[in-house]
């Protein structure tokens, strides 16, 4: 009975029964597509209002497909009307992107009644995010480091530097060579007054390196390799999360 009044439907002036469905079940899908994004996403940044518009955005999909129905006229007025709202939200993240796609895409077949096609590429969907979840494609480690080494001037620190780095990282860049200028240090004597003293640097050279752990490394080993260098006068190392932006 549901395929038959479907199939009866007008695209022009559909009826209060074929828009119900439609909008129920691209919210169904929309809800999926948003389970499976909560399910497979490990990052800590899951904002409550992306997984609302996650799951709303395909019923809004689909009544925008139910309006225009068959009518040329209809897609060229709902085009220019759009046109006018200005949509301002950024998603930096390309896979957010994807899942945005997945929901509009549902809420489109639904909107034209393709409801098999919907279904079938929402499940496909879903299906591929979840094996990519347990797949090497999934990034454990999404922490870059940062890490600033103080070494003597010789050609021959870097080749030495970036030997250690092989060991511990499974990738590196270098981001920047500093020569360093004479730092002046305040000293208070014994009689409390301040002076100035200059500490020449010119022996000294600072690389500044982009890092990428391998999965069985430690922060800790990296540490240990790096100040075994021969002449190391100071390094920094730290870590955060760089987002993936297109």
């Amino acid at each position: 009975m549901f395929d038959l009044q479907l199939l009866e439907n007008n695209p022009n002036t559909p009826s209060f029964y074929a828009v119900g469905i439609t909008v129920l079940f691209a919210f169904f899908l929309s809800s999926l597509l948003t389970i499976t994004y909560e399910f497979t996403t490990k990052s800590i940044y899951k904002k409550a209002h992306f997984l609302q518009a996650l799951a709303l955005i395909s019923i809004v999909a689909a009544t925008v497909m139910q309006a225009i129905g068959d009518s040329l006229a209809r897609g060229l007025g709902m085009l220019g009307a759009l046109a006018i709202i200005r949509f301002r939200t950024v998603l930096d993240d390309p896979r957010n992107i994807a899942f945005m796609f997945a929901s509009l895409a549902a809420g489109i077949s639904c909107g034209v009644l393709g409801f098999s096609i919907a279904l079938t590429g929402t499940l496909v969907f879903c299906l591929a995010a979840i094996i990519l979840r347990f797949s090497p494609y999934s990034n454990s480690n999404e922490l870059i480091g940062n890490i600033k080494l103080q070494v003597p001037k010789n050609d021959l620190q870097q080749k030495l530097i970036e030997k250690g780095l092989k060991i511990h990282c499974k990738n590196y860049e270098l981001d920047q060579i500093r020569f360093l200028q004479p730092k002046k240090v305040e000293i208070i004597n014994d009689d409390g007054v301040r002076t100035l003293e200059e500490i020449s640097r010119e022996n000294l050279q600072e690389f500044t390196y982009l890092i990428r752990l391998k999965d069985n490394a430690s922060i800790a080993g990296l540490t240990q390799s790096v100040q075994e260098l021969e002449g190391l006068e100071g390094f920094r190392l730290n870590f955060k999360k760089q987002p993936t932006k297109l």
